[in-house]
Formats: C-alpha cells, structure tokens, sequence
C-alpha cells in the first residue's frame, strides 16, 4: 500500500497548557505511522484566514465549528505570538488512523458526563458545551487537536502549511515581560524511546511540562556519525580519564589471578595506558553507534531517530535537569525520568544541556534553526 502524509496540529491552548506529551503519548502509541517530522509554528493572518476557509470547504456547506475556532484563537489580540504544533505522520492510510485516535467533537450538553469515556485524545482534552436555546452555536469550544479526515483535505492542508513551515523557522520567539531573565536549553529524546510504538516520548515530554517551561522548538532528527562524534566529543577524555584506571587496575588483578604473580604499580599503569585507554575509546564508539546508527570505521549501520526539544523559561537548564535526573538511571531518585525509563548509563532515555555554553555548542552541532519537514511535504506533494 503507498504511504501518504498528513498531520495532526496540536492547538494553542493545549500547548499553552502544556498538555502536549499527553497527546504526543496517545499518537505514537496508538498507530504504526512513522513521525516524520515536528514542527512548532506560530501562525500568521494570512495562514489562519486560508486555514479556516480550507476548514469550510472540508465541512461542505455545515456548520464550521473548527473554522470559526481558529480564526478567534490562532492570532493573539495583544500582537504576540501563540504556539501551534505541527506533527507530521508518514503511512498507510494516516488520515482514517490518526482520525480514530484524535476522535470526534461531542456535545457534552446533550451527553450525560459518565458516558464519556476518555478513548480519543479529544475525549480526553477537547470540550464541545452547545448552546440549548441555538443548537447551530457552541457556549464553550476547545478541540485540543485538528487533523483532517480524508486524504484529498490533507493534501490540501499541506499546501497551506508549506510556505509556513519554510519561513517559520525552527525557533519561536516569545515575549516576556520586561526585565524576566530567561533561558534555553537543549533535550534530546534518545533513540532508545523509538525503538518500536510506544508512549515514552510523550511521557518524557510530559514529565518535562512539570517545570513550566515553554517549548519553543522541536524537530525530528537522525544524527550523522559526524555529528554524534562532534556532539560527545567532550565524554571522550572524560571517559578516558575514568575509565583506563579503572579497568587497568581490573585487567591486572586478573592477571595476577590466572598467573598467581604479583604485578608491579608500573605494570597496571601501563595495562591502563594501553587496555585501560582502548576499553574507554570503545565506549566512546557505542555512545556514538547507539546515537547515529554508525560506529567509527565501519560502513555498515542502521538508521535512529530522535526528537529534539527546545525549551525556555527561568532557570530553565536547571529545571530541566532536575525532571531529567543523574547520567546512571540506578542512582536516579524516584520521579525522574531516567528513573522511571533509563537503563543504563548509556542507555539513558534522554539528554540535556548542562549549561549555557553547552546549550550555545549543541544547537549549533545539531543544527536547530533547521527542520526538515517543509522538505518532506515538499517532496511528497511533487510526487502527488
């Protein structure tokens, strides 16, 4: 079956809330479509005024609730900026999958509350209050998530998404107010978390949304070799430093086991000079192999992914770091995320910046300002 596109946005008000990872939980989940790209946007007039009249025409003459939504709530009144998410899925049949998982809008004014459920993101993060004396008009609307039904309205969308992700960029800038000092930082959401369909990375997301901090970048990546040996670069002699001594103090205390000698200082001095030192540089490659999919001097790999977050707020490196917990998820305290999914030291579900001048060296390593689902769409309508 030929894989199609389309997209589900996660409104303003849900990202506001920050109530994204619960959703990004529920879509990764709940379907065998590929994430193809992510992208925060801020919509401008012009795409919120196309955006609604695409609405209409999907509604075919009914009544628009959507449409009428995102022409009030899509451009601030004050002139600033209100986050969207853009989530960009790639398969079989995308717009009946992720349409089953989004749900339907449902009256709640006509609805008793314990028939409610909680089986579709909307169910669980959208409100539709009727008016009883104007059924054709709504007291209170909040979708929480829009994606089109059918495929024909997605391909559609994504024309008028195009040109918006193009000039959007990667990073949303906010205004605060004056004198607030703010900070970034970086988190990657490993490869481990997208081994196969799964909640994590919504729920890391999730957990994040603790710290009150905004996202005001995200995207999609798959690090080169080039770029995964750039990034760690600095755990090399770090790795180097811990890891010979110690492993040339074991290597020489099994050696005097199997021999039954005694091995001089010189000796274990030279054992972490040379094994030591080669045991550390292979680590070195596996925290490389398992973040690109490629080890250093082989031509043979996989391809990973990962996400990347951009987060922002008051003391938002440390805030961060707090929610994230130590590199060793066994010494992590309880309500940590490497607590609750790491597995090992390398193996330890995400990352994060660990200052300022960290930040300032991975964004550029990883090149935020850069997002490559304008790319996707773009090629995929040239093929449609």
């Amino acid at each position: 079956m030929v894989n199609k596109l389309s997209y589900v946005l996660i409104t303003p008000y849900t990202v506001a809330k920050n109530r994204t990872g619960g959703v990004i939980a529920r879509l990764l989940s709940q379907t065998d479509l590929e994430l193809a790209g992510a992208q925060i946007i801020a919509p401008d007039r012009q795409f919120t005024a196309d955006y609604a009249q695409s609405l209409r025409m999907q509604a075919k003459g009914e009544p628009c609730f959507l449409a009428d939504y995102v022409e009030q709530n899509f451009i601030p009144d004050d002139g600033g900026t209100r986050r969207a998410l853009f989530l960009l899925f790639r398969g079989a049949e995308p717009c009946r999958k992720l349409a089953a998982i989004c749900g339907h809008l449902r009256p709640d004014s006509k609805s008793h509350l314990d028939e409610i459920q909680g089986q579709s993101i909307r169910d669980t993060y959208a409100d539709l209050i009727i008016d009883p004396q104007a059924p054709e008009k709504y007291a209170y609307f909040e979708p929480g998530v829009i994606t089109p039904r059918e495929q024909a309205a997605a391909d559609s969308d994504l024309r008028l998404f195009l040109p918006l992700l193009q000039k959007s960029g990667n990073i949303i800038n906010l205004q605060y107010p004056a004198g607030m000092s703010v900070q970034r930082t970086l988190v990657i959401i490993k490869p481990d978390n997208w081994a196969y369909s799964s909640s994590r990375p919504g729920s890391i997301i999730d957990m994040f949304s603790r710290t009150g901090l905004r996202i005001i970048g995200i995207k999609v990546h798959r690090f080169t070799l080039e770029q995964a040996l750039d990034f760690y670069g600095p755990v090399k002699d770090a790795l180097k430093s811990k890891l010979a001594p110690v492993f040339g103090k074991k290597a020489k205390a099994l050696l005097e086991q199997e021999f039954g000698i005694g091995l001089s200082d010189a000796v274990e001095k030279a054992l972490s000079d040379s094994f030591g030192v080669e045991y550390a540089l292979d680590q070195f490659e596996q925290i490389v192999e398992f973040m690109s999919g490629y080890r250093p001097g082989k031509p043979e790999g996989r391809e990973v992914k990962c996400m990347i977050v951009i987060y922002e707020g008051t003391d938002a490196i440390s805030k961060i770091r707090d929610v994230l917990g130590p590199t060793d998820p066994l010494k992590a305290p309880g309500g940590t995320i490497r607590r609750e999914f790491g597995s090992n030291v390398m193996v330890n579900t995400a990352h994060a910046s660990d200052a300022p001048e960290s930040f300032d060296r991975e964004k550029q390593i990883v090149k935020i300002n850069e997002n490559e689902s304008a790319g996707i769409i773009a090629d995929y309508l040239r093929d449609t």
